[in-house]
This record gives C-alpha cells, sequence and structure tokens, in this order.
C-alpha cells in the first residue's frame, strides 16, 4: 500500500494544500478505500469560505467518493478486499481527516457504502452518494417531523397513492429525489429550468414545469389536484433559497396540506396546516437503503448515476478549481477528479 496523501484546508478561506496525510486506520464496522474518482458538491467551498461545520484545523473535506477495497474492519460483512464500492465520507460529521474523501485513502462506514458493478466507472458513479443521503433523508423521513414520509423504494416499485412535488430537479440532489421518488411509487412533479425537461424527465418525473414561467404556482396546483394519485405528500425543495420559496410556499398555501423539505434553512413563514424540515445530509436513518437497494438498483440499471461527471482532472491539486467551478455555478453536471 503506498503512502497517502489529501488536499488539505488549513483554515477558513484558504486554498487547499496538496501534502502527506496518515493512511486511516479503520473502526470494527468501517472500510478503507483506495479512491478511483471523487466528487465535489456545493458543501465544499462553502466549508472552504465560511468554516461551516468544521471545529478542527487543518481539515480534509469532501464527501463523495468511488474505489476499491484495501481493508475492511472485524465486524464488516457486507464487503471484502477488493471490491468496487461507492461510498459517503462524513469528515463533516465527525471532524477527524480519516474521513475526508479529498485524499487517495479515506475509511467510509461501512452503512454508508454500496458495492458499485462492474460495468459502471468510478467516475460516473462517484456523483451519487452526498446525494443519495441528502435525498432519501427528506423523501422517507417521518411525515410527523415535516418530512414527507415516502415508502421505502422497492425493486420493483409498489404502487403508491402519493405524489410530490421536487423543486431544482435537475440538481444532484434533485435527481437523486427524482429517481428515489418514483421507485417509491409516487408520481412525481418537477420543476425545473425548461432546458432540463426530458433529463428531469429520463429521471423518472412524470410532469415537469419551468420555473421561470410567471404561471408555475397555477401550473403545478393544477397538476397536484389532477394527478392520479390523491395523497399529496408535499415537496422537497432542492435548492432552498429565497427565490425557490416564492414558488414552493404558495403551492402549500393553495393545497392547503402537504409538507417541505429543505437543504438549507426553511422559510420563515408556511402555512399553519405544514411542516417544514431541514435535511442532514449525514444520516444514519438510510443505512437501509444503502444495505438493501442500492447495490442492487445500480446494478439492474433501475438507479441512474446522474448527474454526468463532469471531469476537470486526475490529480487532488484539481480539488481548488472544483471547488471554484461549483462556486460558479454548474446545472446538471457534477464535477469530478479521477485518481490514480
Amino acid at each position: 500500500m503506498s503512502d497517502n496523501r489529501a488536499a488539505w484546508l488549513d483554515a477558513v478561506g484558504s486554498s487547499f494544500r496538496v501534502g502527506p496525510a496518515d493512511m486511516p486506520q479503520v473502526g470494527p464496522e468501517e472500510i478503507l478505500v483506495k479512491n478511483s474518482a471523487i466528487a465535489i458538491n456545493p458543501i465544499d467551498w462553502k466549508v472552504r469560505d465560511y468554516g461551516w461545520l468544521i471545529k478542527n484545523w487543518p481539515a480534509i473535506l469532501g464527501c463523495d467518493v468511488a474505489g476499491i477495497i484495501v481493508a475492511v474492519g472485524s465486524k464488516v460483512q457486507r464487503f471484502k478486499t477488493g471490491d468496487r464500492v461507492i461510498g459517503h465520507a462524513v469528515s463533516l460529521l465527525s471532524q477527524e481527516p480519516k474521513y475526508g474523501a479529498f485524499q487517495h485513502y479515506v475509511a467510509i462506514e461501512s452503512g454508508k457504502a454500496a458495492i458499485l458493478p462492474d460495468n459502471l466507472p468510478f467516475e460516473k458513479a462517484c456523483v451519487l452518494p452526498l446525494a443519495i443521503d441528502t435525498s432519501a433523508t427528506g423523501l422517507f423521513s417521518a411525515s410527523s417531523d415535516g418530512y414527507l414520509g415516502l415508502d421505502w423504494p422497492t425493486l420493483p416499485a409498489k404502487k403508491s397513492d402519493k405524489t410530490v412535488v421536487i423543486y431544482g430537479a435537475s440538481s444532484s440532489v434533485g435527481s437523486l429525489a427524482v429517481q428515489f421518488a418514483a421507485a417509491s411509487g409516487a408520481y412525481v412533479i418537477a420543476i425545473a429550468s425548461a432546458r432540463n425537461f426530458d433529463y428531469c424527465r429520463s429521471c423518472g418525473a412524470d410532469e415537469v414545469f419551468d420555473y421561470k414561467d410567471e404561471s408555475v404556482v397555477p401550473n403545478v396546483v393544477k397538476a397536484i389536484q389532477g394527478a392520479p394519485h390523491p395523497h399529496f405528500a408535499g415537496i422537497y425543495d432542492a435548492i432552498s433559497q429565497p427565490e425557490s420559496y416564492r414558488i414552493t410556499v404558495p403551492i402549500l398555501e393553495a393545497i392547503g396540506h402537504g409538507n417541505l423539505a429543505t437543504v438549507l434553512p426553511g422559510p420563515e413563514k408556511i402555512p399553519v396546516t405544514s411542516k417544514s424540515s431541514y435535511v442532514e445530509g449525514i444520516n444514519t436513518m438510510v443505512h437501509p437503503l444503502w444495505e438493501d437497494y442500492i447495490g442492487s438498483a445500480l446494478e439492474q440499471g433501475v438507479l441512474k448515476c446522474v448527474p454526468e461527471p463532469y471531469i476537470i482532472g486526475d490529480s487532488l491539486d484539481s480539488v481548488e478549481e472544483g471547488c471554484k467551478l461549483n462556486q460558479q455555478g454548474i446545472s446538471a453536471k457534477k464535477v469530478v477528479i479521477t485518481l490514480t
């Protein structure tokens, strides 16, 4: 096993510095992955610029990995050395560098990993992990807590009486939310830009509406009222900005019920008949999805690796560039770096 190197963040607002890192030691229920590809998310530049969640410096950021297992913990049963996997790295929660994706070797909780079929390239699959956890938490957590309370997805999908709206359906999280909602049997109404309508439909959306359309609110309300699945569960807002709340909140007001799941702090006011909850992207409640669904869904081609990877380099030196690209904004693609 070669030496480990990482893209370190030394302080708030600093640039990433590539240098030596300790080889991660795995716990009983962890796996050690040699990264073949990593993805960069918007949260990474926000942590870099504002220091969100980080208590210990220097830090290794990054959430999305795909690679090959080189060691397994003593209690790990689902995996073995040599397995190809995707996994969600959780350094933002743990505060330990060994759990950060931006390095050659990373420790992954076995409950946040799944087998990657041989026919799927690492660079395509690494776009999934953080979006899996973030979308699934909002969709499948209890409606009594302000989430959407959908049934877990199954293979094949079971019929459901629920309808959901996904705002920001062409984003990384939104794309997975559309796929998971459809796989749970729900009727899926997507809101996105007009240029991404076909993309949203390919993910499983039944209807798609343009967020720039002045009539988007009444059009979506009409679609909800006319949906073949009579129970409206609510809205997953994968953007969660003031401009999205100007659309999602009036929809809830018009329908008179339904929850709002958000990926950032929610709106100041929502209808009294609704609940709103902020989705945390690191959550043990999604472990059953990783263990029982993700690998099989990838194998059967039901779960698509979306959005498409936008590969910008083949070394950790590209992490800084990747964060800048995310900060500038990127649609229907995800920034990816391959590693050797």
